[in-house]
C-alpha cells in the first residue's frame, strides 16, 4: 500500500482540491491511503477561535463565521448547490456548536485539540466528496478510530500497539482511502488529540509503519527537498537523494520539508520517502531512503527565527557544572521550551530557545531568583550541515554573530 500526503497548501482552494484528484489520476487510485491536512491557513484561523472561546481574545461568531465562509466557498465553487456535501459541512459545524456550548473543561490545550481538529474533518470530507463526484470511490476514514494516542494534549503520544491493531484490522489494503493528518484520539476517553504542529507527515509516517507500506510520498509546492528555503536563500539546489540518517539531522535541526518523527518509523522498516511537487508530476523530485548521504553533496541550511538567546550564571559566580545544568533542563522540560543550541563555559551556560507555548516570561520569573539570567530575544538561529569556508562566510554577513559553534559536518550561528 502507499501512503500520498497532501499539505494545506495543496488544497487550500477549489483549484488545489482540482489538481489533488489531477494526482491521484495520474499515479493511480488503487492500493493508496491518502492524508490530508486542514485547506490553507485553517489550522491556524481555528487556533483564533480556541483563543476566543478560551481566553476571550476575538469574536467567537466571527471567528466561526469565516471558518464556516471559507469551506462554502470552496464547496460552492466544486459542487452543484443540492449535493450531499452541504448537509456533511453543517453536521460538522454542528458538532463544533455542540462542544462549544456544552465544554465544561477549561484545559486549554484540551480545548486547542477538540476545536483544531476540525479542519482536517472538513478538508477530507470536502475531498472525500470531491472524488466520488468524479467517480473515484473512496472511503472517508475518521483517523480517530486508527490512530490512538495518551492524553499530552496538543503533543500527544501514539499507542503504537492499539494503533498497529486498528490498521490491521480496520484498513482494507486494496481500497482508496481519505483521511485526516494530524489528528488521533486518547484510548481512555476517545477525546481528540493532536500530535504537534505539521503533525500530519507523521501520521503519514505512522500508517505506513503499521500498514508495512510501499513507500510514503509527501506532496508539496516545491520540488522536493532543497538545500535551503527558496524565500531566504537565492540558487537553492535540488537533493536527489537523502539518507534516513541526513534526513533525520536536518529534521531534527528544523528544516521544514520533513517532519522530525516521521522519519524514524520509516528507517525502522526501509520504507522509502519521496517528497515531490504537485505541480509538476513528471519530475521525480527527492527520495529518502537507506544509501547516499546526499546527492549532490552540498551545503544545507536551516533557518529558525524568533529564537531566544539565553546565557545563565550562578549567582554565587560558581561554575556551571552538572547539578546546575539538571536543574535548568528541568525547568526547560517544566515550561515546553525547545533547546535548538547549547554552549557552556565555566562560569556561563547559553542556550538557544524556542517557546512555543508562550512559556518563556514564567520560566523567567522563576529562574531569576537562582541564576543570572540576560538573554536575546527575536534572533534568528542559521545551522549549516556540510558546511564550507564559504558557506559559513555568506551567512556572517547577515548580522551581528552572536554565537558560533562546529563541529564535523555541522556549524550554527
Amino acid at each position: 500500500m502507499r501512503i500520498f500526503k497532501f499539505g494545506g497548501s495543496s488544497v487550500k482552494d477549489a483549484l488545489g482540491v482540482q489538481n489533488t484528484l489531477k494526482v491521484l489520476l495520474h499515479e493511480g487510485v488503487q492500493n493508496t491511503l491518502v492524508v490530508v491536512s486542514a485547506m490553507g491557513k485553517m489550522t491556524n484561523a481555528f487556533e483564533n477561535l480556541v483563543n476566543a472561546y478560551a481566553k476571550s481574545e476575538g469574536s467567537i461568531s466571527n471567528s466561526i463565521q469565516y471558518i464556516v465562509n471559507y469551506h462554502e466557498n470552496i464547496a460552492k465553487e466544486l459542487f452543484e448547490e443540492n449535493n450531499v456535501i452541504f448537509k456533511d459541512i453543517d453536521s460538522v459545524f454542528n458538532e463544533l456548536g455542540v462542544f462549544l456550548e456544552t465544554n465544561k473543561n477549561s484545559n486549554y490545550n484540551f480545548i486547542y485539540d477538540q476545536i483544531v481538529c476540525f479542519g482536517e474533518l472538513l478538508s477530507t470530507k470536502i475531498m472525500s466528496a470531491y472524488l466520488t463526484n468524479n467517480g473515484v470511490q473512496n472511503v472517508w476514514l475518521d483517523i480517530r478510530t486508527i490512530i490512538k494516542t495518551d492524553q499530552k494534549y496538543r503533543k500527544a503520544n501514539v499507542n503504537w500497539g492499539q494503533t498497529l491493531q486498528n490498521c490491521q484490522k480496520h484498513i482494507d489494503k486494496n481500497q482508496l482511502y481519505i483521511t485526516q493528518g494530524f489528528i488521533g484520539s486518547d484510548t481512555l476517553n476517545n477525546e481528540s488529540t493532536t500530535l504537534g504542529r505539521e503533525g500530519s507527515d507523521f501520521t503519514a509516517g505512522i500508517l505506513a509503519y503499521c500498514l508495512d507500506a510501499e513507500s510514503v510520498t509527501i506532496w508539496k509546492d516545491v520540488v522536493g527537498v532543497l538545500n535551503a528555503d527558496p524565500r531566504v536563500f537565492k540558487n537553492t539546489v535540488l537533493l536527489n537523494e537523502i539518507s534516513y540518517q541526513e534526513a533525520i539531522e536536518m529534521a531534527f535541526y528544523g528544516a521544514s520539508v520533513i517532519h522530525p518523527k516521521t522519519l524514524k518509523p520509516l528507517e525502522n522498516k526501509r520504507i522509502p520517502l519521496w517528497v515531490r511537487s504537485f505541480e509538476h508530476l513528471d519530475n521525480e523530485g527527492t527520495k529518502v531512503s537507506k544509501g547516499n548521504t546526499l546527492v549532490p553533496k552540498t551545503p544545507c541550511y536551516i533557518v529558525k527565527t524568533n529564537q531566544i538567546l539565553v546565557s545563565i550564571s550562578a549567582n554565587d559566580f560558581s561554575f556551571m557544572v552538572e547539578e546546575n545544568m539538571s536543574d535548568l533542563f528541568n525547568f526547560f522540560h517544566q515550561y515546553n521550551l525547545k533547546v535548538n543550541l547549547i554552549q557552556n563555559s565555566a562560569l556561563s551556560f547559553s542556550v538557544c530557545l524556542e517557546d512555543v507555548f508562550g512559556n518563556f516570561d514564567a520560566f523567567y520569573k522563576e529562574l531569576q531568583p537562582k541564576f543570572k539570567i540576560k538573554y536575546n530575544s527575536n534572533v534568528t538561529l542559521f545551522t549549516i550541515r556540510h558546511f564550507d569556508e564559504n558557506a559559513i562566510n555568506s551567512i556572517e554577513q547577515k548580522g551581528t554573530v552572536l554565537l558560533k559553534q562546529l563541529s564535523r559536518e555541522t556549524a550554527q550561528m
